[in-house]
């Protein structure tokens, strides 16, 4: 009895390290990136783990967070990791329990304000927020508050942050900034800027012309001045806001292994200069930025309480849909 008993043991305990492995061999990822960023990501991950099959899902970070909501309130938790636009997000998917922490040894090379101290989520990128000027305008704003003077009076575009998590972090950051403040956001207004749904519509809007200036995040001008685009990108002088993109893994990933390369992986030095290569600033210290960029040490981040910006969510939403529409 005790013989097969024990047999019994090995073969169950067999069998669960069996299922790991062969759980581990798939990775479900649900991300906000760029569908061209997204691949590039992916493939460069299944290079360096090529036993490992990547199913992902892409969408914006306010309708993947839609649908991620919807299967936990059924009982389902479909990705074993997200890689969506900022840390607000993440925060407030940890304080409701659905992250697991993971202490990634990537994170010894980067500066402790980029990733949650327990291993909940870790940035893998700056991007950040400042002015874009048409070089064909009159004037080159260097502050944020030259856009409210009168030679700017309806000539400025912005995005909205009731669709894009950029624009809520740059608003949170502003407000709780003594220079600017949410007098800054109230000025605008009287000076009859505009919000578009997202940066893309305004690095548009600014690239044609039809608004000599706007607010956006600094990838798409740098990019697209770099491919002669008629657009120059300014880091202003008060400082930018900045959101992380950060990575993190579900409470109820069902392929923890391969979750934890992943995370691995994008925090790496090979991981971070893809971000390098894709056009972005990486989070890596150690990483060059791409080229039309300053370096690292000369962009004065403003800094961001995010569990206070978190609190104060919905007022900052509401306040910015009394002042330019919803």
């Amino acid at each position: 009895m005790l013989k097969r008993s024990l047999c019994t043991a090995v073969t169950l305990a067999s069998f669960a390290l069996s299922s790991s492995l062969l759980a581990d061999d798939k990775l479900v990822l649900y991300t906000s990136q760029p569908n061209s960023d997204a691949q590039q990501t992916v493939d460069a991950f299944q290079a360096a783990y090529p036993d490992i099959e990547v199913e992902w899902v892409r969408d914006g970070t306010t309708r993947l967070m839609t649908r991620l909501r919807s299967e936990l309130s059924a009982g389902v938790s479909n990705p074993d990791v997200l890689l969506i636009a900022d840390s607000m997000t993440m925060t407030s998917l940890k304080q409701e329990g659905h992250l697991q922490a993971y202490l990634s040894p990537e994170r010894e090379a980067y500066d402790e304000a980029l990733y949650d101290p327990e291993g909940y989520f870790y940035g893998t990128k700056l991007i950040t927020t400042g002015i874009v000027y048409n070089t064909a305008a009159e004037h080159q704003p260097q502050r944020w508050q030259d856009l409210t003077g009168p030679d700017y009076e309806g000539l400025v575009t912005m995005p909205s942050p009731l669709y894009s998590g950029a624009a809520l972090i740059h608003m949170a950051a502003l407000s709780d900034n003594p220079d600017l403040g949410i007098g800054y956001y109230e000025a605008l207004q009287a000076n009859r800027a505009e919000a578009q749904g997202g940066n893309g519509g305004v690095f548009n809007a600014v690239a044609s012309g039809s608004k000599p200036y706007g607010i956006v995040v600094d990838f798409l001008p740098i990019r697209e001045a770099a491919k002669g685009s008629p657009v120059e990108f300014v880091f202003p002088e008060e400082g930018v806001s900045a959101v992380t993109e950060p990575v993190a893994i579900m409470q109820g990933a069902n392929n923890p292994g391969a979750a934890q390369k992943f995370v691995d992986f994008v925090l790496s030095q090979q991981g971070q200069e893809l971000v390098s290569q894709q056009g972005y600033l990486p989070a890596h210290p150690a990483v060059a930025p791409p080229e039309g960029f300053p370096t690292r040490d000369a962009i004065q981040l403003m800094p961001i309480n995010i569990e206070q910006a978190l609190e104060q969510e919905e007022t900052l939403k509401q306040r910015f849909s009394d002042l330019f529409g919803g």
